[in-house]
């Protein structure tokens, strides 16, 4: 039953941002399942709550019943109102959750209630899927900062574009719909302005079926972005970060919908950190990034990413533009190493997702 709320869970993976991906299963006394749901857009209803519904719709009773939940019932009042509350109302009589949920105004309160409520809870199962699933809503609640994905597209021996900035396309279009996948997921894609006055992307989901689409992010230390960029569209939220306070510029692509945000380091760039948080600020907690070989050197340096995911073909392009602008290094240990956490064949491409060791103990 835990296997089927995490699947449920999965269902919210590009729908619940902000809030987490949380799935739940609702069983009878006698073991008949009577009821499911999962987490809907900010400001729908929690998983427990849809259950219920689903349950109640189908006319079954949810007197004494089991709810299998993959994080810990909320207690407070948000836009939404408590889950536990909602689960003891609807005379559930035991709770069994993957989670504690890491938001400091839950974090254990919804078991607590549960529990003075005679409702008998056990945790544990599927705490590992669920925390993966959730891992930049855990990043943004327990460290203050979102989890940082840095995406790339590379040949065999490295490069991700030809000297003259050609890129299009180095891998297959199976790879490049995964990598929409990816953005999706995402509460905000991030890219330098480089990159967006070389290719003026739109850095939006199309290869993938999608609710909403990610904010746009970018670093931009002297407001070179153009009024008129792609990048701009309505629904979603885009966030200028800056090192310069430049009211005209600043009033201009406020007037295409942009927010931005100056944040100068002592250098005269953008405080990357200082970013991040603000980002938290803002209810980002997966933060995907799509930039060229300047910012990806930058945000690794000032150790900033959580984690690659690189789409490798099987090409040999030589040589041409990388990865990352990073060293030279003189010794092979001041090279960043990285755990391999899974590498998939995708058509004819390979997706490798390495994650920088100790960026998830928290």
């Amino acid at each position: 039953m835990m296997n089927k709320a995490l699947g449920l869970a999965a269902q919210a993976l590009f729908v619940s941002n902000p809030n987490p991906r949380v799935g739940c299963v609702l069983v009878a006394p006698d073991g008949r399942e009577i009821g499911s749901g999962h987490t809907q857009q900010a400001g729908g209803a929690h998983a427990e709550v849809m259950a219920l519904r689903s349950a109640q719709e189908a006319g079954h009773s949810t007197l004494g019943a089991t709810a299998y939940v993959t994080l810990e019932p909320c207690a407070h009042q948000g836009r939404t109102g408590p889950c536990c509350d909602a689960l003891v109302a609807a005379g559930i009589g035991r709770v069994v959750a993957s989670l504690t949920d890491p938001n400091p105004v839950v974090a254990g309160q919804g078991f607590a209630r549960l529990r003075a409520a005679g409702v008998e809870v056990e945790t544990g199962p599927g705490a590992a899927e669920s925390r993966e699933l959730n891992i930049g809503f855990f990043s943004r609640m327990v460290r203050g900062t979102p989890w940082v994905r840095l995406k790339a597209a590379t040949s065999l021996d490295g490069a991700t574009a030809l000297p003259n900035g050609a890129s299009q396309w180095i891998t297959s279009p199976t790879a490049r719909a995964d990598g929409h996948a990816w953005r999706a997921r995402a509460c905000a894609v991030l890219t330098g302005i480089g990159t967006v006055l070389d290719d003026n992307p739109r850095l939006d989901v199309r290869e993938v079926p999608t609710p909403r689409q990610p904010h746009v992010v970018v670093v931009d230390s002297q407001l070179q972005t153009p009024p008129d960029a792609r990048l701009f569209m309505s629904g979603r939220a885009c966030y200028i970060y800056t090192a310069i306070q430049n009211d005209a510029k600043k009033a201009a692509l406020e007037t295409s919908g942009a927010t931005v945000i100056c944040l100068p380091n002592t250098h005269g760039k953008v405080d990357l950190s200082a970013m991040l948080r603000d980002l938290t600020a803002r209810g980002v907690n997966e933060l995907h990034v799509e930039a060229g070989h300047k910012l990806n050197g930058s945000l690794l340096r000032e150790g900033l990413v959580d984690e690659m995911l690189i789409y490798m073909a099987p090409m040999l392009l030589g040589p041409g533009l990388g990865l990352a602008q990073m060293g030279p290094f003189e010794a092979l240990a001041q090279g960043l190493k990285l755990d391999f956490i899974s590498v998939e064949q995708l058509g004819p491409d390979l997706r490798i997702l390495a994650r920088v060791p100790g960026r998830d103990a928290f």
